[in-house]
Parts: structure tokens; sequence; C-alpha cells
């Protein structure tokens, strides 16, 4: 599936500001970026930094009105949806840049949920079974409502509220997994199909020698999904975070299929 991409973003500045922006199509092997361009008015100089996984991040000082426009063409390869079983490793078979993902973060404290986890969800089988199980308690207890959480809400909250977006869904769905001892990562990423159009958040589960990409919302296919960054949660795949205050002038994202 080709997919093409806009993200178009105006902020104001103050002067200096230093910020890092996560806005570009990873260059992860199950997807080809067939063309894309940055343009960034007023021109600065820009750092470009890139993961070894293929993640991508520009740095740059910004002041006064910026805009940012990024443009891609995308190819998505066969995208692997979660199987019907699959075992979960014991810790000691992870690989070892797996590990961070276990652990409790800033927004997942899983730590928190491991009674609470074991209790609903440890006996629904493998682990396929048990993300599925997490996935299916949540769909069940949270609404997805814009506004009722902000940008500090972390999983304890919206275990609270039982309300939240996309950002929270998969915070939850993190803490759960982790609290099972299921390695767990936040995904950002652009998304076919959302309504509204913006930055989509979902997350991977690793089991069978394999991440796996789930959408706890439901709202987006992941054949539609077009990965920017991974990460602890979303303070590591944030799209933009800068040193001092900002105000947005103006934000969108378009995402359509290609020929």
């Amino acid at each position: 599936m080709k997919l093409a991409i806009k993200a178009e973003l105006a902020y104001s500045f103050a002067p200096s500001t230093q910020v890092i922006a996560n806005i570009e199509a990873s260059q992860s092997s199950d997807q080809t970026i067939l063309s894309e361009s940055l343009d960034i008015q007023p021109q600065v100089q820009v750092l470009s930094d890139k993961t070894p996984h293929g993640d991508r991040s520009i740095r740059a000082a910004f002041s006064g009105d910026v805009t940012i426009l990024y443009q891609a063409v995308v190819e998505n390869h066969q995208r692997q949806l979660l199987p019907t079983s699959g075992r979960q490793h014991v810790w000691s078979d992870l690989p070892n840049d797996v590990l961070a993902f276990l652990l409790p973060s800033r927004f997942c404290p899983s730590d928190k949920f491991m009674r609470f986890a074991q209790r609903e969800f440890g006996g629904a089988g493998d682990g396929v079974a048990r993300v599925m199980a997490i996935l299916e308690w949540i769909h069940r207890h949270v609404d997805y409502v814009p506004g009722v959480s902000n940008a500090e809400t972390t999983a304890e909250r919206t275990f609270v509220d039982r309300a939240g977006v996309c950002r929270d869904f998969t915070h939850l769905g993190i803490t759960l997994s982790r609290a099972l001892g299921i390695p767990a990562r936040a995904v950002s990423a652009y998304a076919l199909q959302l309504e509204p159009p913006d930055f989509h958040a979902i997350f991977e589960v690793y089991l069978e020698n394999t991440w796996w990409l789930i959408d706890p919302t439901r709202l987006a296919p992941i054949e539609g999904i077009v990965r920017i960054g991974s990460g602890r949660d979303a303070s590591d795949i944030a799209f933009l975070t800068s040193d001092q205050q900002c105000q947005v002038l103006r934000q969108t994202i378009m995402v359509s299929s290609a020929q």
C-alpha cells in the first residue's frame, strides 16, 4: 500500500527556542520511503538525527512564527497482524534492546498494576491471548473522549477516568502489558482513515521474537499506519518538544492512498 503524507505545523516561538521535532517517516524495515521533502520557513540550520532502528528527528533553534512542512510518499510492506496464538518470552530469552520496554516509565507506571493485571489477564492463556484480553478490557471500559486528558495524564489517571484519546489508550495498553511481563513500546504514526486527521499514538508488544503493531483505539487499520518513531512512552515520541512554551498557529495532517 502506498500512502501520501502531508504534515504542516505552524507555531510561534519565543526567541532561540530549542526544538526537537519527530515528524519524518521512519526508515524501518516494514516501510519504504519513495519520496519526501522537508521545508522550514524561515530557513534555519537543522541537525538531523537517526536511531539504529531508522527513527529520525531534527533539532533546531526557532524564533517567531515558523512553518514546518513535511511531505512524503511511503510504501508499506505486508504488515503482520497479531497472530491467533503466540508465546510470551521469559526475560532471559529477550534481546538486550527489548529489556527497557519491560520497565515502568513516566506515563506507564506498570509496577502499580501488577496485581490487577495478573488477576484480570494472567489466566487468559498464552502471550497473544493475554494481549487480546487487555485490548478487549480497554475497549469495554475506556471511552474515547477528547479533552478529558492533557499532556501530563498518565495511565494511572486514565484507569481512574476511564476516558481519553489515543495517547491515553496506548499508555494504558503498554502499562497493562508490562505489568504482565510483556515488553511494550509506544509508536507515533501517521494513520490512514483516522478521523479527525492527526498524529496517532499506538503501541507494539514483543511476542514470538517479533514486535507486533496494535491500535488500542481501533480507529485506524494497521496496514494504513506509517511509523514515525517508537519509545518508552509519549515522552520519547512527541512530535514536537521545546525548552520554552510555544503557541500553535495551525496544524494540518493529511494521509491518503497514493497511486
